[in-house]
């Protein structure tokens, strides 16, 4: 087998959810200990996430990223520089009317992460959106990241692609949410945004991931690994497995073949 060496590596991007996380969300000591090593050596450390960026700073204090894509790319945070990808109010409130047409609440869990924070039909106390009943109105003065939204109802999943406009994608996490963005606003464009603002090659990055939004990147890096625990079109792709996020996969496949 072929693996990068050392010296040729000058990034790793590891998404967070299911992959450098553990089940808990917890980060473990002996993986924030081999960031150190990786930070010491020079190698720079991106994340890349369908997060909002608040939801980042936590795990950011004990990692140290050099760069962050978030909301699956739509917030691109460089040192000294934020990028921002919204989907216009038009299309955002064209879809919403759309999806209101296949589903009306309380069969519907609707949500719209923006600039200003989230807006949800419902309160999920763990997000802590603002409750928000004026769908498909959209809040005014805010940049539109990302809608989301999901149901039990299987005629959502069968017609969403219908709701969506020409300037608009989407994707399904963890078999349940479906995330609606800009077509501009991906993990790989945000991820190609931070290498390219370090003048650092695709080539010379390894990336981590478990989910559908991680497929691109594990296509399109120099190494692309998915974790034990990913889904089975992620598995497929990636040039590694790495053991599950749960036993620290990311950080013990570094330190075998980086460190």
């Amino acid at each position: 087998m072929l693996y990068m060496m050392n010296d040729e590596m000058k990034a790793i991007i590891t998404d967070l959810d299911r992959t450098l996380l553990r089940s808990d969300k917890s980060i473990s000591q002996y993986t924030q200990e081999v960031f150190k090593k990786c930070h010491d050596m020079g190698i720079l450390i991106f994340a890349a996430s369908a997060r909002p960026l608040r939801a980042i700073w936590e795990y950011n204090d004990l990692v140290g990223f050099d760069a962050i894509t978030a909301t699956n790319g739509a917030v691109v945070s460089l040192p000294e520089k934020l990028l921002e990808i919204g989907i216009s109010c038009k299309s955002g409130e064209k879809i919403l009317s759309a999806i209101l047409a296949i589903l009306q609440p309380p069969d519907i869990f609707l949500s719209i992460e923006t600039s200003k924070g989230l807006y949800s039909n419902r309160d999920i106390p763990i997000w802590k959106p603002i409750v928000y009943d004026k769908f498909p109105a959209l809040p005014e003065d805010i940049i539109l990241y990302k809608i989301l939204v999901s149901s039990q109802q299987k005629p959502l999943y069968d017609n969403i692609e219908a709701a969506l406009t020409d300037d608009t994608y989407h994707t399904i996490a963890d078999n349940e949410l479906i995330q609606i963005m800009n077509k501009d606003a991906s993990k790989w464009n945000g991820i190609k945004q931070m290498l390219s603002h370090f003048n650092i090659s695709p080539t010379d990055a390894v990336y981590f991931g478990d989910d559908n939004d991680d497929i691109e990147p594990i296509k399109n890096c120099g190494i692309g690994v998915a974790v034990s625990n990913s889904i089975p079109a992620v598995l497929d792709v990636a040039n590694r497995i790495a053991d599950s996020n749960d036993r620290d996969g990311v950080a013990k496949w570094i330190e075998e073949y980086i460190l």
